[in-house]
């Protein structure tokens, strides 16, 4: 695997990576999101680091926006065609390169960004064509804890995973 020791940036896509892709509308036209709370807790972890976590999608959802914000997300790029330009914009906030980002993605719109980071991933239910371009194929699938094995990978091959979870769990001991 790549050296991801300088990953400063992990971007995720939505559908079909921090949910199972599914958009479920009801009789009055209302959409709906299921988010894993394990993809949650991996991104809960990342506050405990340095690394910075965004959200790249071409839809717009406000259920997105409110599950960004109830995880601390700070960077959500909604509506987007070129998804590469809105993650050099990102790069380019935070003082990054692609040297520093990795990626999760599942479709061919993802692959401009997937290709330029140094490390790409895709959920274990991306199409067999996408898998074959990336890094890393999640074990799991997008929207069933694929976003927490990511972070977790990323984080173990840094060497900060131990250190990260004794945090998240005096964390939870103390409040």
């Amino acid at each position: 695997m790549k050296n991801i020791k300088q990953i400063k940036l992990i971007i995720l896509d939505n559908d079909g990576v921090f949910t199972d892709g599914r958009i479920t509308y009801d009789n009055n036209r209302v959409e709906s999101k299921s988010f894993a709370a394990q993809d949650g807790l991996g991104i809960r972890l990342l506050s405990f680091t340095d690394i910075e976590i965004a959200v790249i999608t071409g839809r717009e959802s406000e259920i997105l926006k409110q599950r960004c914000n109830d995880l601390g997300i700070k960077y959500l790029v909604q509506k987007v065609k070129n998804k590469e330009k809105a993650a050099q914009q990102i790069l380019n906030l935070l003082g990054l390169n692609w040297e520093n980002l990795a990626v999760m993605g599942d479709d061919w719109n993802d692959y401009p960004m997937l290709k330029k980071a140094a490390l790409s991933a895709v959920p274990q239910n991306a199409f067999e064509d996408l898998k074959a371009k990336v890094d890393y194929v999640a074990k799991r699938k997008g929207g069933e804890g694929a976003v927490r094995e990511f972070i977790e990978l990323i984080l173990k091959e840094q060497d900060k995973y131990e250190e990260t979870l004794q945090k998240l769990l005096n964390h939870f001991a103390n409040s």
